[in-house]
């Protein structure tokens, strides 16, 4: 069996932290490596955005290609920008297929952008196609923050078109299947719940003096950790004032811990900082707490089992989070997990068990939810203890079959 992953507005190798990079590309990288470990052949199809990257890569092992697609500029772009360039892409796919004589089975896409190619690839080729949206628009419009986080119209019509023409959609929760019935009003006998997994070989509880010497943390010194995208829809904010809560508090005085930021690029200039990192800057200093936050910037996905396991808590203050495979891959290295109460994140995180759910834009529910972790050695090992268990429910070695199966159904042959 061979598979056309369309990934088209960001690379499943891409560094995480940056403006277009996350789970999606985590989940999109390990999907194709454990397709190929089963013996599929994958072809995930990128848009080109540096001239100096070459064009097909074989990261992923098993025979199973990143191809970079020519599509306009070879630089990074809007994903509004992006919508000019489909035909492009489109045509590059079809084009690399056929200079390879090669045939898919099937399509599977990722992200409205790569749907609609993935809907003229079906009408060319005839082949059953799979759509994952990863974040649903409707959903990110009820909590924009602010104008860059409304979605446009096409692309709120074009996730509803996709979840009507899609031969399958798969969705990482129950709560997504909830959320397409009650806020597209569609359909959803197509929909198949299948979550993203985490690679246990990779992430696993690390010992925590260990972690801290890879990473250059004293081991006697205690770390809060966040990890992901520096935008306001990530709620990093009201974790900043939880913090100064618990400074204000003394709480840090008697429980001495930092907060570390991974993601985005702390040393840009003034010029160049987005807007977003400006303003959590300004609120730390404002708050007085510059000395008890650190932002770290990208960090490459094989050091962050370590950051996991050096950490004392991962905080998750999303207002919404389709899944939160951050939080996942931080139980799965045996650290409790505080998170919003929204999306994903209120199906995977057990509240009181693997960690706690607090309300999105809480900051002092955060902090009273920190504080019991800060001051509790006892409660947090055994949060963490039960994280770890609890996460290997969710090991690839497992969710890999449910997407086979799923694969079989829709191509209607044995695989080899």
């Amino acid at each position: 069996m061979r598979v056309a992953m369309l990934s088209y507005h960001t690379c499943p190798l891409a560094t995480l932290g940056g403006k277009d990079t996350g789970g999606m590309n985590v989940y999109v990288r390990d999907l194709t490596r454990e397709l190929g470990r089963k013996g599929i052949g994958v072809d995930v199809f990128t848009r080109s955005q540096d001239e100096h990257v070459p064009h097909v890569l074989h990261h992923l092992g098993y025979g199973n290609r990143v191809v970079h697609i020519p599509a306009g500029p070879e630089t990074p772009m809007s994903k509004l920008g992006l919508v000019e360039y489909l035909d492009e892409f489109i045509a590059g796919v079809k084009d690399f297929a056929e200079s390879k004589e090669l045939e898919y089975d099937l399509v599977h896409c990722h992200y409205w952008l790569s749907g609609l190619a993935g809907l003229a690839l079906r009408e060319a080729w005839n082949l059953p196609f799979i759509q994952m949206f990863h974040t649903l628009a409707i959903m990110k419009d009820r909590v924009a923050r602010n104008v860059e986080d409304e979605p446009s119209d096409l692309r709120l019509e074009s996730e509803a078109r996709l979840l009507r023409l899609a031969d399958r959609v798969v969705a990482a929760t129950p709560a997504e299947v909830a959320q397409i019935q009650w806020l597209y009003r569609e359909d959803t006998h197509r929909v198949v719940v299948i979550p993203p997994g985490v690679d246990t070989s990779r992430f696993y509880p690390i010992p925590d003096d260990e972690a801290k010497e890879y990473i250059g943390v004293p081991c006697h010194d205690r770390m809060l950790l966040f990890v992901g995208r520096i935008e306001p829809l990530k709620g990093i904010d009201t974790l900043i004032e939880a913090v100064g809560i618990l400074h204000k508090e003394k709480v840090l005085e008697r429980h001495p811990f930092c907060l570390a930021v991974i993601g985005g690029d702390p040393e840009a200039s003034r010029e160049q900082m987005s807007a977003e990192m400006e303003r959590l800057h300004s609120m730390r200093k404002s708050l007085g707490i510059l000395d008890l936050i650190t932002f770290l910037g990208k960090r490459d996905q094989d050091t962050l089992p370590y950051y996991y396991s050096a950490a004392e808590v991962v905080v998750v203050p999303s207002h919404y989070e389709s899944f939160g495979l951050v939080a996942l891959e931080a139980m799965a290295c045996g650290t409790p997990v505080v998170a919003s109460e929204t999306g994903g994140l209120a199906f995977l995180v057990k509240d009181g068990e693997t960690g706690f759910h607090v309300p999105a834009a809480n900051p002092e529910a955060l902090a009273e939810k920190l504080r019991l972790i800060i001051q509790d050695d006892d409660l947090r090992a055994h949060l963490g203890q039960q994280a770890a268990e609890y996460a290997q429910g969710y090991s690839w070695s497992r969710v890999i079959e449910q997407v086979i199966d799923l694969y079989r159904s829709l191509v209607g042959r044995k695989l080899a």
